[in-house]
């Protein structure tokens, strides 16, 4: 007898990452083994001073706070000012969450949308947002350029730049058009900005400048984390910024859920929050990596678009992209098949960075 299909099961794709896991094996097979360069993990030590901070703060046996600490939200408005541009940040515009891929695919189940509203993606575009999408029985709308949206239905449009996997940059002045765009059609602008301090060739600017959002933050949100600029993917340290009515209503959500960092955790991202030294040293890793990966592409025929921010280079030699992952794995090389992101990336695959030293010098010497 067949078992029953949960109704939210039956509203999503297949899990992408599944049917990478033929091409797993033939690169782990390699005489010298897999370089993985599909996903973008950190593979860096955490910093030294953002593991003292978890250490120190191990003993705490009472329940967290959804909000977080009083110092964190002190740190979270005070990185937002520093390094957003942001000006007069209040801690009832911040709020702390479990992951941004937490926040992503459960934001529109937790602002009540549902069967008739629309949710607006990118076309190439981190899968989480269709995904969060469907988990509510919304539909995902697939955008090229916000200003062509029909804004019919629509109740969240989502920015991401830089852009997973593109490493696309938006202007400052589309950003000022897509915000400018949601609020003439009464649409909350979520704007993914996780890879803002990586980029490479572009100055990223937030949703949150003045000079974006007019000094007004209402119906604008920011999402951050400190997964690539700290290594803190497994802690789950992330945070949103922006249009305190919203933030509020998600916080009391979140309570009732009891959706909350661990204490310890919150203790370590506040400190990481107020390091800056460790963001730049890691940049340099990245920057070196990226310079090393992306003449060994080009020299092996590859054209690299985009990518002048985040942790991937986005490559095609204008082909099928699962070609490209195939052949690339006969050479021990695993690289991510544009496809995961939308129909827009099938002649491209996405190269992470986040390999050490050594085995980027094993992937460059292969692909050579």
């Amino acid at each position: 007898m067949s078992q029953p299909v949960s109704p939210l099961t039956s509203r999503l794709p297949v899990f992408p990452w599944d049917r990478l896991e033929p091409y797993r094996e033939t690169a782990r097979a390699h005489p010298g083994g897999l370089v993985d360069l599909s996903v973008g993990t950190p593979v860096d030590p955490v910093p030294a001073v953002v593991q003292r901070a978890l250490a120190d703060a191990a003993d705490r046996p009472g329940y967290p706070t959804v909000w977080g600490t009083a110092a964190l939200r002190d740190a979270i408005t005070g990185w937002c000012e520093r390094r957003l541009g942001a000006v007069a940040v209040s801690h009832h515009e911040v709020l702390p969450v479990v992951g941004s891929k937490e926040l992503v695919a459960w934001l529109p189940t937790q602002l009540g949308l549902g069967p008739g509203d629309r949710v607006a993606c990118p076309r190439a575009a981190y899968p989480t947002y269709e995904v969060g999408a469907r988990l509510a029985g919304a539909e995902p709308v697939l955008y090229d350029d916000v200003l062509e949206l029909d804004p019919a239905g629509i109740r969240l449009l989502w920015l991401n730049s830089p852009s997973n996997p593109t490493g696309r940059v938006l202007s400052a002045d589309e950003l000022r058009a897509a915000v400018a765009w949601a609020r003439r059609h009464g649409v909350l602008l979520l704007s993914d900005e996780c890879y803002l301090e990586l980029g490479w060739e572009a100055d990223p600017v937030s949703v949150l400048h003045p000079d974006i959002c007019g000094g007004d933050r209402t119906g604008v949100i920011a999402v951050h984390s400190l997964s690539k600029r700290s290594n803190l993917a497994g802690y789950r340290a992330a945070f949103l910024a922006g249009d305190a009515a919203v933030l509020g209503e998600l916080l009391q959500i979140r309570k009732h859920g009891g959706m909350m960092l661990p204490a310890p955790v919150q203790e370590a991202m506040t400190v990481a929050l107020g390091d800056d030294r460790h963001v730049a040293e890691q940049r340099e890793r990245y920057a070196a990596r990226r310079a090393a990966l992306r003449t060994a592409l080009e020299g092996a025929k590859f054209r690299i678009e985009h990518s002048e921010a985040s942790l991937y280079l986005w490559a095609t030699r204008d082909e099928p992209c699962w070609e490209t992952v195939a052949e690339l794995s006969e050479r021990g090389v695993l690289v991510a098949p544009g496809d995961f992101y939308g129909s827009a990336g099938e002649r491209f695959v996405r190269v992470a960075l986040t390999a050490t030293d050594e085995r980027v010098a094993e992937a460059v010497r292969r692909l050579g």
